[in-house]
């Protein structure tokens, strides 16, 4: 690894939970696009691969750009480009990162962190690294060169906070996108809390945000309440769903 990747790296890492909470607070949006490229005057060149445009991810990368320009000022040029929901693209986009031999990726959301042995990464609203790099012996780090910060919640407080807030309801309705592994791993996990506090579970999953009016009506249809795991593309269908579940007057609980 070449030694300004090293000191980069060791920099950003150090400033990894601050860069967290900034992300989390700031309602700022990303742009998308080359913000400045390789052939800039910048120290430091950093690629950044954002899953999809919503606000949760743009404030994350706001955050992350924010914080280390004020590290280090002019030193470091951005390169933010923004996968569309796709994740085949989040995957080009990182190769052309590896070839244009940037310092730094950082990947923003689970589909965006994509390994590679040559740069050091850093993953953002991330909800499992396990599923994000499919890592089946999982011991709390990656054992690469890889590290960044998770948004996974307390899935058993939350289904305690379900079951505080909707006693009498009996079925539950998770909706989420079948193309994202981290929310899988949440229904697959929440689910067995809430079975364990008496509620009936089934999920209803969309491929693509053309599905999710119509899945939410089912899901409103058959449930007394609706779970929304951290899912990127129904955060990015926040309007749609809300218009569906609204009209059927359903609560939404959103992780």
């Amino acid at each position: 690894m070449k030694k300004r990747s090293k000191i980069l790296a060791s920099l950003v890492l150090a400033g990894t939970m601050v860069l967290g909470l900034a992300g989390c607070g700031d309602s700022g949006s990303a742009n998308g696009g080359t913000q400045s490229g390789k052939n800039s005057d910048a120290k430091y060149h950093v690629g950044i691969c954002q899953l999809v445009q919503h606000e949760a991810l743009d404030a994350a990368t706001k955050g992350f750009k924010d914080a280390l320009k004020d590290k280090l000022g002019d030193d470091v040029s951005f390169d933010e480009q923004n996968a569309a929901g796709d994740a085949s693209t989040c995957s080009t986009i990182c190769t052309t990162f590896v070839t244009n031999d940037y310092d730094l990726i950082l990947g923003n959301a689970t589909a965006a962190l994509q390994a590679t042995d040559s740069i050091p990464i850093l993953g953002t609203s991330i909800t499992d690294y396990a599923t994000a790099l499919d890592m089946s012996d999982w011991s709390g780090t990656t054992g690469k060169n890889i590290s960044g910060t998770t948004d996974l919640a307390p899935l058993d407080e939350q289904a305690k906070c379900i079951k505080e807030l909707f006693p009498d309801a009996k079925n539950i309705g998770i909706i989420y996108c079948s193309s994202e592994p981290n929310s899988i791993y949440q229904s697959t996990t929440i689910t067995k809390y809430l079975e364990d506090e008496g509620y009936t579970v089934k999920e209803y999953t969309f491929s693509d945000s053309n599905d999710v009016a119509a899945v939410t009506q089912s899901a409103c249809d058959a449930s007394d309440a609706i779970y929304i795991p951290t899912d990127n593309t129904a955060a990015s269908c926040t309007e749609a769903i809300n218009n569906v579940a609204s009209q059927a007057k359903k609560p939404i609980f959103a992780g």
